[in-house]
């Protein structure tokens, strides 16, 4: 599991800038995924990229790749929501693939659902041109641990 710093995740939140989380995980840089935050909500991207087609005759997005690009979403949305310094793990996905995903940019928002002390429900939207127009949704369950508590002295 990727580990992160506390000052790491303060820094990016603060600045907005989520690059500094996502350069500390492998898979978000190797499809390139984006994060920016729009009012209260953020905004993950998966720009168009050769390297993340599929189907050549079309072109069209690789389907594992937009199951991954949907889940690290998911994943970091939690993150930062909840402020643990370890990306949440995965205990089930679920997807459905609504269209296919053209050869160009990809967007995708979180909403988690259900919270607790251990498990996080979280749904999952991803879409190309027209946000009403998705073409995949999912819903995922993470484990998630409570950020470490402060010593008292």
């Amino acid at each position: 599991m990727t580990e992160i710093t506390q000052e790491r995740l303060r820094q990016a939140c603060e600045q907005g800038d989520y690059g500094l989380l996502l350069a500390s995980i492998p898979y978000a840089q190797l499809i390139g995924i984006q994060c920016t935050r729009q009012g209260d909500e953020l905004l993950f991207c998966l720009p168009a990229n050769k390297d993340n087609i599929g189907n050549p005759l079309l072109p069209a997005i690789h389907g594992g790749v937009i199951a991954g690009f949907m889940e690290l979403a998911a994943a970091v949305h939690l993150l930062i929501a909840i402020g643990v310094t370890s990306v949440p793990k995965i205990i089930d996905f679920s997807l459905d693939y609504l269209r296919a995903g053209q050869f160009r940019d990809t967007y995708a928002r979180c909403q988690v659902w259900r919270q607790g002390r251990r498990v996080a429900n979280v749904a999952i939207t991803a879409w190309q041109d027209v946000e009403a127009e998705p073409i995949a949704t999912a819903r995922a369950h993470f484990k998630v641990q409570e950020p470490a508590k402060t010593a008292r002295p």
